[in-house]
């Protein structure tokens, strides 16, 4: 198991925005995860890990010019990842010698 921190980049953007007017921010959040290695071999081993970050929800307004107003949105964002991987230890194992 692990825990930790995680932030995000976001850029948003609206249609009917003008150009640069978009919305951008670093969301922060938690991540949660597990994963499992195995050594198949001396200096080889297989793993996977799956990682969910969580940001929760955040309302967003977007500055538009025009008769429309301010239109906004409540914006859920979450993450989802999966590593796998294949790992060679290099020197071999450790031998005491007398």
């Amino acid at each position: 198991m692990k825990g930790g921190a995680v932030v995000a980049r976001n850029f948003f953007d609206y249609f009917g925005l003008a150009p640069g007017t978009a919305p951008s921010e670093n969301r922060r959040g938690g991540v949660l995860g597990a994963g499992l290695e195995y050594g198949f071999a001396p200096n080889w081993s297989l793993g996977v890990e799956y990682l969910h970050g969580f940001f929760g929800t955040r309302h967003i307004s977007f500055v538009q010019t025009g008769p429309f107003g301010l239109p906004s949105d409540d914006i859920s964002q979450s993450l989802d990842m999966v590593t796998a991987r294949i790992n060679y230890r290099f020197g071999g194992p450790v031998v005491a010698r007398y």
